[in-house]
């Protein structure tokens, strides 16, 4: 046989080869098929929510500082310790203020002493200025001399204020130096925990009462503990007191504490540069204590399962809807707004998009606009533009964000990929 008919015998066999195989894979004599999956909308419960990470900290926190400056002669607590309101937690080196204060005691005698003797004097001055008073209106002694004696009253009655005077400052100074005295020891003003020492004895701490002195201790109810969390300001307008949150804490893998929003500021915090700032709004969630009850235990170390400084996610649950229609979140892809009429398409405006879905009909996906509600991380809720049951392509996300338009032919599988054998 000759070797051109050979060839063409070898092409016709070839061609017939791939006519047949592109016969059953659907390559020839059909359309293109779009494959996808497809979920069905149905009534469920859904909860919006924002996430925001934080850090815990005490819901009552007191910095304790030094009102006087001195040597730390007792320390009478260690970090960690729990201490009741009143009791002694330090005590600074009360030599100086207490001679002060004897100072002042022996100032205040001594005003109290100068006060007698004024009083004393004018009231001398008062008889010998109301005797010369009659022996002048007698013409007795001359103008001159009633004057003289008149002088020396009203400087009886100026020494006598000014004694007065003296002695509410001695007073005062009695006062101020016991205080100072008795801030030398320094008392817990509430019940809590000693969450930071920062002090040792013999360390000297400065302090004025004008002026915050060292920072010696702080003092946190641990009974109470709270999530501190910035929330970006495009979120912060759906946040409300009392709304209810769910708290993931990095210590504690795999568990969920309740929590419940107590405070949102009103006043923004801006961080970074002016060209790329984020401005975020502080929120407070308690970290409710039911939810974490079964942590705590009878070890006085490990009574409080949340510590000062932890790192915290939280979950503010901003809406709730019960028995509303939802789909697949990512169901939900836009396409440019159109005109439909008389099957030709008019594009009407070409920057403007319409929230759709592509609902299976009859091996075609239709393009439905929806009215979308409030969403969680896997579903979103509609409002309007489909029914209960209605069949949802929900992947891939390629064909849903590019390849599929109105009346695209689709074939829904089980599976976009096959499972490799072993």
């Amino acid at each position: 046989m000759k070797k051109p008919v050979v060839i063409a015998i070898a092409a016709i066999f070839i061609i017939i080869i791939v006519l047949v195989i592109g016969k059953k894979q659907g390559w020839i004599g059909q359309e293109y098929q779009e494959k996808v999956l497809t979920e069905k909308a149905q009534l469920r419960t859904i909860t919006e929510s924002i996430t925001a990470n934080g850090k815990i900290k005490p819901m009552v926190e007191v910095k304790i500082s030094s009102d006087v400056s001195g040597e730390i002669l007792e320390l009478l607590i260690e970090e960690g310790q729990e201490v009741k309101r009143g009791q002694m937690l330090a005590r600074i080196q009360p030599d100086i203020y207490q001679r002060n204060f004897e100072k002042m005691q022996a100032s205040l005698k001594s005003a109290e002493a100068n006060l007698l003797q004024a009083e004393a004097q004018l009231q001398q001055k008062e008889l010998n200025y109301e005797r010369n008073k009659q022996l002048w209106a007698d013409k007795t002694i001359s103008e001159s001399d009633f004057e003289q004696v008149e002088s020396e009253y009203e400087i009886a009655k100026a020494n006598k204020s000014s004694a007065e005077a003296a002695l509410r400052n001695s007073k005062a100074s009695l006062n101020e130096a016991s205080d100072n005295l008795n801030k030398t020891t320094i008392y817990a003003p509430m019940d809590g925990t000693i969450s930071r020492l920062n002090v040792e004895k013999g360390e000297r701490v400065v302090g004025t009462a004008q002026f915050e002195g060292t920072e010696m201790m702080t003092l946190a109810n641990l009974h109470q503990m709270e999530v501190l969390v910035n929330v970006n300001e495009n979120d912060i307008i759906r946040v409300s007191q009392y709304d209810t949150c769910l708290i993931e804490v990095d210590a504690y893998l795999k568990q969920k504490f309740k929590g419940i929003v107590t405070q949102i500021a009103n006043s923004a915090k801006t961080q970074g540069a002016s060209a790329d700032q984020i401005t975020n709004f502080e929120v407070r969630v308690l970290i409710l204590p039911e939810s974490y009850e079964h942590l705590a235990t009878k070890d006085i170390k490990n009574r409080y399962p949340f510590r000062p400084g932890m790192s915290a996610t939280v979950d503010i649950q901003t809406n709730t809807r019960y028995n509303t229609l939802t789909i697949p979140i990512q169901s939900v892809t836009t396409r440019p707004d159109t005109i439909q009429s008389d099957s030709t398409k008019v594009e009407a405006d070409k920057d403007k998009r319409l929230e759709v879905v592509f609902v299976v009909e009859n091996g075609k996906a239709i393009q439905k606009k929806v009215v979308p509600g409030i969403q969680n991380t896997k579903h979103i809720e509609i409002l309007e533009g489909l029914v209960e049951e209605d069949e949802v392509i929900s992947g891939p996300y390629s064909a849903i964000s590019r390849k599929l338009n109105n009346e695209t032919p689709v074939q829904v599988v089980d599976k976009l990929f096959e499972d490799k054998k072993e």
